[in-house]
């Protein structure tokens, strides 16, 4: 038997395996769409290119069967539609601040509203992060908002191929079970609403305050505090920014050693082998079931944010590192104190007495 039949038959068998554990076909199916965007992000390194392995990176990370040709076409379609609501605000709201200001209060209402009824997240996300992002782009410079739309498009546009990809070169089993998604709520919800209602309250003045005074420096706290308070309660606004700072951190280990690796050895493919066994890691751990899951793939984000802005020429590592751990924290210093101040104020319904007398 020659040595190529014997890998043939080993690879065969591997695969064999491989298909019993829906598990193993998840990380397998990670570690191969991370490190495949990642190369084609870095080989090709267009505006923004760094998005596209934290994207994608987002969506392998959920335990869902591939995405029909209907659902990645509207994941395309409302990335377009987020990016055109961003740039209506940062080309024609932006002359005249406080009918911005009335129109931004609207729209993240009702994009929260949406939410709560059982909306699509992807669409929410693009679409806040496209309305924030593009108006403090646009109230320094109008071009740089449209340059970063377009290329915040066809980055997301890509995404979903690159996903299509990843499940098409690692596939699920037949009849595997997967969770049913919950469906949109239509018609008025006053749950929905009030929740809607204090999320916009709560980030209304922080957005207020950075387009005044002009604080496109920070803008990533701002960003930071609109996603944390996509569930208003005080426990989940303050554990998705405890979450995030802990993310952080572990990413920004992982990123030091990998910083420092491909400093050691500055080659391509040494980059690409080291994307694959980090993504390969912390697949293992965001498919492990364990309480400490749910840190991995934001550390994997942060990992890919940190390692991008410091492989540049003159970047400094450290204190981007630092800067953006001070971010993080004051975004949940933020929330944690709007939504104690609201919980003060807010009106408690009290339940109905029985009338006896």
């Amino acid at each position: 038997m020659s040595t190529e039949t014997v890998r043939t038959s080993s690879f065969k068998a591997w695969l064999n395996v491989l298909a019993q554990d829906q598990n193993s076909i998840r990380i397998i199916r990670f570690a191969i769409g991370v490190t495949l965007s990642a190369a084609l992000a870095y080989g090709i390194n267009w505006p923004l290119s760094f998005l596209l392995p934290v994207l994608v990176s987002f969506m392998l990370s959920l335990p869902l069967p591939i995405p029909s040709l209907k659902a990645g076409l509207r994941n395309m379609l409302h990335t377009l539609m987020a990016f055109g609501i961003g740039l209506i605000f940062s080309l024609f709201f932006l002359q005249y601040p406080i009918v911005y200001l009335i129109i931004l209060g609207l729209v993240l209402f009702h994009l929260y509203y949406y939410l709560n009824r059982g909306g699509s997240l992807w669409l929410t996300l693009m679409s806040i992060i496209a309305i924030l992002l593009l108006s403090m782009l646009g109230n320094s410079h109008e071009g740089l908002a449209t340059g970063v739309s377009l290329g915040f498009i066809g980055t997301g546009w890509l995404t979903v191929l690159m996903v299509w990809l990843s499940y098409l070169l690692v596939p699920d089993p037949q009849a595997t079970p997967f969770p049913q998604a919950p469906g949109f709520q239509s018609g008025y919800s006053q749950a929905a609403a009030e929740a809607a209602l204090k999320s916009t309250i709560a980030i209304l003045p922080l957005a207020s305050l950075f387009f005044i005074l002009d604080l496109t420096g920070y803008m990533l706290v701002m960003i930071f505090a609109a996603l944390f308070i996509l569930k208003p309660e005080l426990s989940a606004g303050r554990e998705a920014g405890v979450n995030s700072l802990i993310s952080t951190l572990l990413g920004g280990v992982l990123a030091w050693l990998f910083f420092w690796l491909i400093v050691a050895v500055p080659e391509y493919h040494f980059y690409v082998a080291l994307m694959f066994l980090t993504a390969l890691y912390i697949g293992m751990n965001i498919f492990s079931g364990k309480p400490t899951a749910k840190y991995y793939n934001s550390a994997l984000i942060a990992l890919l944010i940190l390692i991008n802005g410091s492989l540049g020429e003159g970047a400094e590592f450290t204190e981007k590192f630092i800067m953006r751990i001070i971010l993080i924290t004051l975004a949940v210093v933020y929330i944690v104190a709007a939504l104690k101040v609201l919980d003060s104020f807010w009106p408690v319904q009290q339940p109905e007495e029985e009338s006896d007398k």
